[in-house]
């Protein structure tokens, strides 16, 4: 799977399982990013799931003012860095601005490009040219068809090493819908697809300024995206969701994760 080729200190990729994209949403502090991380590295290489890390730098998309964005960029790329050194694992990261991509590419292994931004064409293009893999949310507002074009952005600039995640699409104002059709239809563009199990479960919108979630719906999702054949995971967890800086209506709670990822490899293999 070229996504994955040549990612540092990647899991062995031969074993036939999904990959796993997760992490908290934003670098929020060391302590809860480096706790997040080892304890999903420790579950992923018992299950033999592949594994990125990931978290943003920096929160662009809030829908209130006074919400949380981020510690700076320089401290938290530093962060995700030192994360990636010290524990041999592959980083992600989204990127909001053409700028960033450089800057971002410098201290981490892959790019994510927001679902709302998965139409922006210098964005695209500016993380297609770092040479880093990219993984492309599709738009809230997006058909899964539509995908394909904005891969092909960034296949333009000669890097093939893209990923597309399906992540929920706009269901009424205040929540999201998960289309299993979307999931051979993406891949139908010959790159692996992802099913975001924690953003496509959120109720954004909210009259108050702050998103909600569905988190008890997290593992059926999961389920069904494996059974569907999804590629990879994506999820975002936290060692307490309700305090968290971001996100935290939809989080998983660490402790409930290698249950969910034992349900997952056990579907996967009855598949194979």
């Amino acid at each position: 799977m070229d996504f994955l080729k040549d990612l540092p200190h990647l899991h062995d990729t031969e074993s036939g399982n999904f990959f796993l994209i997760a992490g908290p949403c934003v670098v929020e502090n060391e302590e809860v990013v480096f706790e997040v991380a080892r304890r999903v590295k420790e579950i992923t290489g018992r299950l033999g799931i592949p594994y990125i890390f990931k978290a943003s730098y920096r929160k662009a998309n809030r829908t209130r003012l006074d919400s949380f964005t981020g510690l700076g960029d320089e401290h938290a790329l530093a962060i995700l860095e030192k994360v990636g050194r010290e524990l041999a694992l592959p980083v992600l990261t989204d990127i909001h601005h053409p700028e960033e991509a450089a800057l971002a590419a410098a201290h981490v292994d892959v790019l994510q490009i927001p679902a709302f931004l998965s139409r922006q064409t210098d964005l695209l293009l500016a993380a297609g040219r770092t040479g880093l893999p990219v993984n492309i949310k599709k738009g809230q507002f997006m058909a899964p068809a539509a995908m394909a074009h904005a891969a092909a952005k960034v296949a333009s600039t000669g890097n093939t090493r893209i990923c597309l995640t399906e992540r929920g699409t706009m269901f009424g104002y205040h929540d999201l819908i998960v289309d299993m059709r979307a999931i051979p239809e993406m891949q139908g563009t010959g790159f692996p697809v992802v099913v975001d199990i924690t953003h496509s479960l959120q109720q954004p919108n909210q009259p108050s300024g702050v998103t909600g979630g569905r988190p008890e719906l997290i593992v059926t999702l999961g389920r069904a995206a494996i059974a569907a054949g999804a590629d990879g995971i994506f999820l975002e967890t936290h060692p307490n969701p309700a305090e968290a800086l971001s996100d935290g209506a939809n989080m998983l709670p660490l402790h409930q994760l290698e249950e969910l990822l034992k349900s997952l490899v056990r579907i996967r293999r009855a598949l194979q």
